[in-house]
């Protein structure tokens, strides 16, 4: 196909967007996928590999540790070599060590599979994003976009429950990893076919040294948490993990400041809202992988639900998920972006406090529908408009770089809150099994989870609220993407 640009120096719409949007947006639905779809077989993997109880939480952290770690540089790499040339070799490799995770018949070949597969989702996502942005010009069509970047996210966490309990019921666990396998090579064949090339790229050379100092200090920070969850907080080999983790980190930010082609420029941070629009990601990302954690085991482990009936038990929050991000346009139109980030967070944070609830003795009726919905709800409106706010205020050629930190925020937060809260509930389940009943202290253990995580995205936001009212008033690209960040609840364009 051949392209022109345009005089603003951007390509011309594809011939076909919407069908370029539809396999872009399949594309991180399958990245999403893999993220959710382990947790309904993490018992079955666990008996069937012979993992222990801090490889089975590494089964989760290890691919989103991956991800998230090396996003920037995945999003960096789309700006540089080209988004669509990135997006392809980032799905040959998912799909390879999709498939190598589904022979896996060690803990560690699981678990480096995994890594592996972490590392083409983070050349994935961000080149997707980017290219789908380029579809449309500036206006309500990037509002659309966000949303239906924000519907297939949390409805590839859901759906991954749910297909991966059918799967491992029929067919075994391996087969979750080889459905995977298959949609990547499916999403690759589409994307070779009906997604535009593209011609432009950003102009400096690739920061090796900051890609390997803060992936090192990531690495660090989780695996000290996890360890943290068996061995306690005052273990030699926690600290010092925690502690390199902090060092590698202070260096990471000197490295950036000093380098001209930095992984992270510090020019990202001086228009829109980009600082307060990553935080807030994270926050949301250290409750939302591991809602989709805990709330699985609570069904099979606790109620006693069979793989088939716990996925099909995280259809209404995926129902609810992508409602919210199709209202979020309209919502945001109505009452502002402060307004509406702040009750999707309050919405959000209900839920979860309304699932710190349940009970040993509970049902899927009484004690995870209501607030699956509410959870579904708050989590889609908020991540549409915590995304558009990421990328406020941004030029064109840091696309791909934008995409790329918006998800390690998200991914890199998960992976902490998950470390974190998994320590939790061991621990709380621990000093439970004392005196209560095996199924008692799990549930204990849960509701404890539950609570700070509710707690937290209380807190997120009112912290949202203080961020967006005291930072700079939108910014180009929050006119592109047609989403009112205006401090005032005025009305405002659509999301």
């Amino acid at each position: 196909m051949n392209l022109h640009r345009t005089q603003s120096g951007r390509l011309p719409p594809a011939p076909r967007p919407a069908a370029a949007l539809t396999v872009l947006a399949a594309a991180q639905f399958t990245v999403m996928l893999a993220t959710s779809i382990v947790n309904v077989a993490l018992p079955q993997i666990r008996a069937g590999v012979g993992l222990s109880d801090g490889g089975t939480t590494w089964v989760v952290n290890a691919y989103g540790l991956a991800f998230g770690a090396l996003l920037l540089a995945g999003g960096r790499a789309a700006d540089l070599l080209g988004r669509r040339r990135v997006l392809i070799a980032g799905l040959v490799l998912f799909a390879a060590a999709s498939m190598a995770a589904g022979l896996a018949a060690a803990p560690n070949a699981l678990i480096a599979a995994r890594v592996v597969q972490g590392l083409g989702a983070a050349a994935i996502a961000p080149a997707a994003l980017a290219l789908a942005m380029d579809l449309y010009p500036p206006g309500p069509g990037r509002g659309r976009v966000l949303g239906v970047w924000g519907a297939v996210s949390g409805a590839g966490g859901a759906g991954g429950v749910l297909l991966g309990g059918g799967l491992t019921q029929a067919w075994g666990w391996p087969w979750i990893f080889h459905s995977v396998a298959l949609g990547a090579v499916l999403v690759l064949a589409a994307v070779a076919a009906l997604v535009p090339r593209t011609v432009s790229r950003a102009a400096g050379r690739f920061d090796l040294l900051g890609t390997a100092t803060v992936t090192l200090a990531l690495t660090c920070l989780v695996w000290g948490l996890t360890t943290a969850r068996g061995a306690g907080w005052t273990d030699g080999r926690v600290l010092g993990a925690l502690g390199a983790a902090a060092t590698l980190l202070a260096a990471f930010a000197v490295i950036e400041l000093r380098r001209p082609n930095a992984l992270i420029p510090p020019r990202l941070f001086t228009t829109g809202r980009v600082t307060a629009g990553n935080l807030l990601m994270a926050l949301l990302g250290s409750v939302w992988i591991a809602l989709f954690f805990f709330l699985p085991l609570y069904q099979q482990q606790v109620l006693g639900s069979s793989p088939l009936a716990t996925g099909a038990g995280q259809l209404p929050l995926a129902a609810a998920n992508m409602l919210g991000s199709t209202l979020a346009p309209r919502i945001s139109r109505r009452a502002g972006a402060t307004a509406t980030v702040t009750a999707a967070l309050l919405t959000e944070a209900a839920g979860l406090l309304w699932l710190s609830r349940i009970s040993a003795d509970g049902s899927y009726l009484a004690d995870v529908l209501g607030p699956s919905v509410l959870v579904g709800l708050g989590l889609g409106i908020a991540f549409v408009q915590l995304t558009a706010l990421a990328v406020d205020g941004l030029p064109p050629q840091d696309a791909g770089l934008a995409g790329g930190l918006v998800n390690t925020t998200r991914q890199v937060g998960g992976a902490i809150g998950l470390a974190a809260l998994a320590t939790l509930a061991g621990s709380v389940t621990a000093r439970s099994s004392t005196h209560e009943p095996h199924l008692a202290a799990l549930t204990a253990g849960y509701r404890a989870a539950f609570t700070v995580s509710a707690a937290v995205l209380a807190a997120t936001a009112l912290l949202a609220v203080l961020l967006i009212r005291c930072t700079s008033p939108r910014t180009a690209t929050a006119t592109a993407t047609g989403t009112a960040l205006a401090p005032a609840p005025a009305p405002a364009q659509p999301s």
